[in-house]
């Protein structure tokens, strides 16, 4: 089974974000993506910002709407955080773009939680309700494995999104996903793979970072989650925090879905 940094009692509290600066592999969007960085934007002179500051409402501007990328995330012991954090900085290094965390709701008992010693939430991330992911122009997914699929957290999340589904008000958006797992055979890649029906039944449209990582997705000297579905960590026992490696894939995946909607949403 993998653990997923959530099968077995950590022994630490939530693992720090390692590192705050971006990898060169991560910052070289134009050498390791396919889709180049535009950062120009087509605004129309000042002439319909000055009427719209002038008669007190609030215009559309052309260029001026900033795009949001909800990064949509359970974590028990805080690898998948610490990933979702590493995600919002790639995002909002994108001009127009930025992330927002979300966590989905928890569904078990503080006393169970107590038990498998689980740190507190962090109250500054928000728990999404379903209908709020209608307002996302991308979202990123992630969880930890549960024998090989997303933990049952996440499912019940998606188990809510039935109106949602029904509307088809999430069909065409774009999303992601980033997972947690205990061991290398874990499900590092079966877990996101096992996702996609998800996103195929809401009608989503599934961006996998695939390996634009560039050489970070070839590293064999040490131990690296992550996979072409999408960032990973190993959590082993639960004590293992994300190498800088690891971090540093999250940030590009951030980078690189938040340039796939800015393209399309041109």
């Amino acid at each position: 089974m993998g653990k997923g940094g959530g099968c077995v009692p950590s022994k630490k509290k939530v693992p720090r974000v390692a590192g705050d600066s971006p990898s060169s592999a991560a910052a070289g969007t134009s050498r390791t993506a396919p889709i180049p960085r535009d950062d120009t934007t087509s605004v129309d002179d000042t002439t319909e910002n000055a009427q719209a500051l002038s008669s007190g409402v609030t215009t559309a501007v052309t260029g001026a709407v900033r795009l949001r990328i909800f990064i949509v995330f359970y974590s028990m012991y805080g690898h998948v955080e610490g990933l979702a954090r590493r995600l919002k900085k790639g995002v909002d290094g994108v001009e127009g773009v930025e992330g927002v965390l979300y966590r989905v709701p928890e569904t078990l008992s503080a006393e169970i939680l107590q038990q498998m010693r689980a740190p507190p939430k962090d109250d500054a991330v928000p728990v999404i309700t379903a209908e709020e992911l209608a307002a996302a122009d991308g979202v990123l997914f992630g969880f930890p494995t549960r024998y090989g699929s997303m933990a049952a957290q996440m499912k019940a999340f998606f188990d809510s999104t039935g109106q949602l589904w029904k509307e088809q008000k999430l069909a065409g958006k774009p999303a992601g996903f980033f997972v947690s797992t205990g061991t290398q055979g874990g499900g590092q890649e079966t877990t996101a793979w096992t996702a996609i029906t998800q996103l195929a039944h809401h009608g989503m449209l599934f961006v996998p970072v695939g390996y634009t990582f560039g050489p970070g997705m070839f590293k064999m000297e040490s131990i690296r989650g992550g996979s072409p579905y999408g960032a990973g960590v190993y959590a082993g026992d639960g004590t293992r925090e994300p190498s800088e490696t690891e971090l540093a894939l999250a940030e590009h995946q951030g980078k690189y879905m938040a340039l796939v909607v800015k393209r399309l949403n041109r």
